[in-house]
């Protein structure tokens, strides 16, 4: 796993940028509307991914969540943003940091405190 992390551009990039956190907030979002199902203990919540940066996420949903819940989620991450032959599955966890009410729905935006790329 951490030899397929390192040959990955984004690995790079997020190692790199970690120590530049204001820098990777303006600079590194990818627009990406991706389906997703956040889990938190037992329940599941479906969701669309708005953005996706190296250190979190905007998720679009039917009904809130809290700040502060921990979820579980995986992303499809297309390897044409990679740089990669095919697409990598990545699971992530995090926590929800804000929600707040759009105009039909709510969006959330979440942390990405620690990932695992799936072999494939």
């Amino acid at each position: 796993m951490d030899t397929l992390k390192s040959a990955l551009p984004l690995t790079s990039a997020l190692s790199r940028l970690a120590s530049h956190q204001q820098e990777v907030r303006c600079a590194v979002r990818f627009p990406l509307a991706l389906p997703v199902v956040l889990s938190s203990g037992s329940d599941e919540i479906a969701a669309i991914t708005r953005n996706v940066s190296a250190s979190g996420v905007v998720f679009e949903l039917d009904s809130p969540v809290s700040s502060g819940l921990e979820i579980r989620f995986s992303l499809r991450m297309p390897g044409a943003i990679l740089g990669t032959p095919h697409d990598v599955l990545v699971h992530c966890q995090g926590r929800v940091v804000r929600c707040s009410k759009n105009q039909s729905n709510y969006r959330a935006a979440a942390t990405i405190d620690d990932y695992q790329f799936a072999e494939q």
